[in-house]
């Protein structure tokens, strides 16, 4: 178990792979590549450059995924957030490279399972699911264009009633099954790539907070305890770092959201609910997700908001819920509830690219992570042995900066959320 007050309640960190400690930095050290942040970006990619020969140091404040990818809701989905907004913006470059790219990060971890033997409880399957006539068009012009862009083996639409063989429950109008998505135990699968990083040579640093960046031919990271100096810099930390505050800062606000894992359900009950084992996400601007456990509980997560205050009684939140999606489980009760913070974005599109010639960032996923963290971490590593000048196609992408977003921020987002909320509840 992760050692940390912040994850006392969290059910990944209770059934985690044991770890070994690991030293904060307390020297001036040199490689080829310093990257912050020991969640799956900055682990992804050490593992990549790794592969291809170069020495490798990560920085990471706290412990190896002790962010969001130590608390996410562990589905490894295809596809990005934000790709109708990059595609409006750079056309048929950007399209082609989603469609390339859209179970590229499965195949990576996948790959990746086997190579190193990592036990994450990795299982194929996912499923979308509709409320409304609406959200079934959306999710039947996306089974079209997936199968014209050679998908359509792995998808399939699912009417009311044929959907119910997958998700009893009876709230939902039909949904787009997804056979080549997935879901794990994401805290297991960060240990297990950082346990491989770390046997090709790639030294891990935690418990040490980066304090600032130098920029230049020979970049250096530093902390209180010591300095890395590099041929080429990673800023990873995503959603849990103040860092280049002055080019980063404003595009992305952090949005909290919840998830609670029920008591163990009796071995029929779980296998009634989600006969087939398929990670559930409704199609809501605002949506709840939802999978079985390997112990056979109900993992239950949703609440995303903007408001910048913290659900104390998690519980009593997330129990309506589920208990609206089931109603079987009515006398089901969570043995553990937590929360975490994701980046998103204002327009959803991963912010990747260059802060200078030498140090290179990524953030705001918008909760597709696990599946864009590793495709991310190739193309850092594509970019670092190449030399290259650009990470195609999110370095030209354009987005938009909340001014003062300490003060205006947050109530403006919420307010955005607000709307999104309404139109589920109208069904637009």
């Amino acid at each position: 178990m992760i050692n940390d007050p912040e994850h006392k309640h969290n059910y990944y960190a209770a059934t985690a792979h044991p770890v070994p400690v690991r030293p904060a930095l307390c020297d001036d050290v040199e490689f080829d590549v310093a990257i912050i942040g020991g969640g799956f970006t900055g682990v992804a990619s050490a593992l990549s450059l790794a592969e291809r020969g170069l020495s490798v140091a990560i920085v990471e404040a706290k412990k190896v995924g002790w962010g969001a990818s130590g608390r996410n809701g562990g589905q490894v989905l295809g596809g990005w957030s934000g790709e109708g907004a990059l595609i409006r913006q750079l056309g048929a470059r950007a399209e082609e490279f989603f469609w390339r790219t859209r179970y590229l990060g499965n195949e990576i971890v996948e790959k990746r399972i086997e190579k190193y033997q990592i036990e994450c409880d990795y299982v194929h399957g996912a499923a979308t699911v509709a409320f409304n006539a609406r959200q079934m068009e959306s999710l039947e012009q996306e089974y079209n264009e997936c199968a014209q862009h050679g998908f359509g083996d792995v998808l399939s639409l699912a009417d009311k009633t044929a959907l119910r063989a997958h998700v009893a429950s009876d709230i939902y109008v039909g949904g787009l099954i997804d056979r080549r998505g997935a879901h794990c135990h994401p805290l297991n699968l960060c240990l297990g790539e950082a346990e491989a990083a770390e046997k090709l040579g790639v030294q891990i640093f935690e418990d040490t907070r980066v304090t600032s960046i130098d920029h230049g031919d020979r970049p250096t990271v530093r902390s209180a305890g010591g300095t890395i100096r590099a041929k080429w810099v990673i800023l990873a930390g995503n959603a849990y770092h103040n860092l280049e505050g002055k080019r980063l800062g404003g595009y992305m606000l952090p949005a909290k959201t919840y998830i609670s894992v029920t008591e163990p359900l009796p071995e029929e009950v779980a296998k009634s609910i989600l006969p087939d084992n398929l990670a559930v996400c409704d199609a809501n601007w605002v949506l709840d997700y939802y999978r079985l456990t390997p112990d056979g509980r109900l993992l239950f997560g949703g609440k995303c908001n903007y408001a910048n205050n913290d659900i104390t009684d998690i519980d009593g939140a997330m129990l309506p819920r589920m208990r609206y999606v089931f109603p079987q489980l009515k006398d089901i009760k969570f043995e553990y509830s937590w929360g975490g913070i994701i980046g998103i974005p204002l327009n959803r599109i991963p912010m990747v690219g260059h802060l200078s010639e030498r140090v290179l960032y990524a953030q705001g996923y918008s909760g597709h992570g696990v599946n864009c963290s590793h495709i991310i971490g190739e193309m850092f590593a594509d970019a670092i042995e190449n030399e290259s000048s650009i990470i195609d196609p999110f370095e030209d992408a354009k987005h938009f900066k909340v001014p003062a977003k300490d003060l205006i921020g947050s109530p403006l987002m919420a307010l955005g959320m607000s709307y999104y909320r309404l139109r589920d509840k109208l069904g637009i």
